[in-house]
Parts: structure tokens; sequence; C-alpha cells
């Protein structure tokens, strides 16, 4: 399974980002999918997850009201608004292929390549 993001860059507080990530293999629409972040000299942390029908979702306390997560069929999408600067951080992809949540870096089955964020103030 390769998970392939995208969608990162450089905006100004209070702008919007959508980052796009898209699993390759034939049950990958099944999997548990959801974004983690590291920022600098930080560890990886938990962001959003999503189901495989796609119906659940779960957010960081950190992101919730601003970030919303969802997929079509193996592409999962995480729409950030109202960014702000601490929302600067590397974000990871990833997927889970047997269960219905992927909430931790113990969970993670498949990661895909970092896509940068940066928000300046």
């Amino acid at each position: 399974v390769q998970l392939q993001a995208s969608g990162g860059g450089l905006v100004q507080a209070g702008a919007s980002l959508r980052l796009s990530c898209t699993a390759s293999g034939r049950t990958a629409s099944r999997y548990a999918m959801g974004w983690f972040r590291q920022a600098p000299g930080k560890e990886r942390r938990f962001v959003a997850d999503i189901d495989g029908s796609g119906t659940r979702t779960f957010y960081a306390d950190s992101v919730k009201g601003r970030f919303t997560i969802s997929r079509v069929k193996s592409t999962v999408y995480l729409q950030m608004n109202s960014l702000k600067p601490e929302d600067t951080a590397v974000y990871y992809c990833a997927a889970r292929t047997h269960y219905d949540n992927i909430r931790t870096i113990n969970a993670v089955d498949y990661w895909g390549q970092g896509t940068q964020v940066t928000v300046s103030s």
C-alpha cells in the first residue's frame, strides 16, 4: 500500500488549505485513514481520522471546528480553515487496515510522505 499526499504550502494566518492523500491497493477504500502532524522539535501527533465508510470522524481538540476530514473511496481530504501559526508542521497521511480508527502512531500500518504546511502570522 502506498499513500500519496499533496496540498501543503505557505499561507497567512486565517487562510485555508486542503490536503489530499490517495491510497493505492485494491481494498484501500475500506481502510481507516487519517492525518498526523509533526512540528519542528516536537513529536508526531494525531490530527484527525475517518473510518472506511466515511461516516465516522474524530478530531484532536486543537483542530476541532476548524479542520474537516472527508473521503471519496481511497482518497482522504483534510480541509483546514482558520489556520494558525501553531498549525505549522509537516502533515502525514496514515492508513490502518483492520480497524475503524487510527488515533495513535502505534496504530498506523502505512505512512505517506509528509507535506509541509507553514502558516505565517
